[in-house]
């Protein structure tokens, strides 16, 4: 087995009341995707789907679809953004409900609980920022609603499990107070449930400039982040409970390519004078030889593998731009990853692509108009073939 790749899969797309309230009837993120317009000379933009179409995930006949494209790609299986907000709230649980509802379609799941607020930033740039739902944490009685909710997906066959238990992703460890105690209880509820416990995946940058304190707050202001190792960040995961650490190397990568200062201070200049400056640009090719630390070797390190990068649908030119990121380079990058997982187990021979259908952020493998299957190619090349 070369990988078990497991692709984040966003199930914004399709209308839901809280969209409708702040955007207008029928916004997904399609809107977003359709109405982007070029930065600069060469900017690929719009984006335009090709075999799906600008697709509504409510349909059951584009899940299927999806599936196919994937299972034929060398994708294990699709790992569902998760919102849960406490007492109960929930959004854009629909698509992911009838999967586990209808059975269908017979390809592999999991989940990764987006446990941050909802925002109006979220989708859409150039206005003030609000809070639509505040992620909170009520205690006890909310985690077990909560794992009641998802309990008939742990125990569907189609759940993805490393070591026997089903695997469980959490976005933001750092600002989850009680992680620890929130994991405990989980694992007793598995096993009162007849199953071997849950498999928890922290979601963390390789290098981070927060610090969590033992009492579970995150340090005000930034530290000095650490290029050369990531063997504190991922142990600090690891000691809260975790079972293993999906590392993402994005902010590596660009800190070592454009230098950590230079980068941060292009990131608060763009943030507070964006009209004043032009869009900056990340040579693909040259900045993901730098996304793996070495660290990423470990059996409970699970790298992610990026395909592409453009967020200005989102948010305007206030962030960094990938440019060449094609096919040809995308493959070269999976090979890479490759080599960085190459000894472990079978079963801990995990790639998170990152992702399969964010368009708001030019982070997609499905086919578009311009490279078509190209960048699903370059998967199925480097896994399947």
């Amino acid at each position: 087995m070369k990988a078990r790749v497991i692709a984040f899969y966003l199930p914004q797309f399709h209308p839901v009341p809280e969209n409708d309230k702040y955007w207008g009837k029928g916004f997904t993120e399609w809107t977003n995707v359709a109405k982007a317009k070029p930065l600069f000379r060469g900017h690929y933009q719009p984006r335009i789907p090709a075999d799906l179409g600008f697709y509504d995930l409510r349909l059951p006949e584009v899940r299927e679809e999806q599936a196919q494209l994937a299972r034929e790609a060398g994708v294990e299986g699709f790992c569902y953004w998760h919102y849960w907000f406490g007492n109960g709230r929930q959004v854009l649980e629909r698509p992911f409900d009838e999967v586990v509802a209808s059975g269908k379609p017979d390809f592999p799941f999991c989940l990764a609980w987006a446990n941050h607020d909802w925002t109006t930033g979220s989708w859409e740039k150039g206005i003030k920022d609000q809070i639509i739902f505040k992620q909170e944490f009520p205690g006890e009685a909310d985690h077990i609603a909560h794992f009641n909710k998802l309990l008939p997906a742990f125990k569907d066959h189609r759940y993805i499990t490393v070591d026997g238990k089903p695997i469980f992703f959490i976005w933001d460890p750092y600002r989850f107070k009680d992680i620890e105690r929130f994991m405990q209880l989980w694992n007793r509820l598995a096993a009162e449930n007849n199953l071997q416990g849950i498999y928890f995946v922290a979601i963390g940058n390789s290098t981070t400039t927060i610090k969590r304190r033992s009492d579970g707050t995150v340090e005000p202001g930034r530290i000095q982040p650490d290029l050369k190792s990531s063997a504190k960040v991922y142990n600090d995961f690891l000691a809260l409970g975790f079972n293993a650490v999906c590392s993402i190397g994005k902010s590596r990568a660009e800190m070592i390519y454009m230098g950590k200062y230079k980068r941060a201070l292009r990131f608060m200049l763009q943030e507070r004078l964006p009209f004043l400056l032009p869009s900056f640009k990340y040579d693909y090719p040259k900045v993901m030889k730098y996304s793996f630390a070495p660290e990423d070797s470990w059996e409970n390190v699970f790298p992610a593998i990026m395909p592409q990068w453009d967020r200005s649908p989102r948010s305007g030119n206030k962030e960094g731009i990938y440019i060449n990121a094609t096919p040809e380079h995308f493959k070269h990058h999976i090979e890479d990853a490759l080599k960085v997982i190459a000894n472990k187990q079978p079963e801990h021979k995990i790639l998170i692509l990152r992702s399969w259908n964010e368009w708001g952020e030019g982070n997609y493998v499905e086919p578009d108009l311009k490279y078509g299957h190209g960048f699903l190619n370059a998967l199925k090349s480097c896994i399947n073939e």
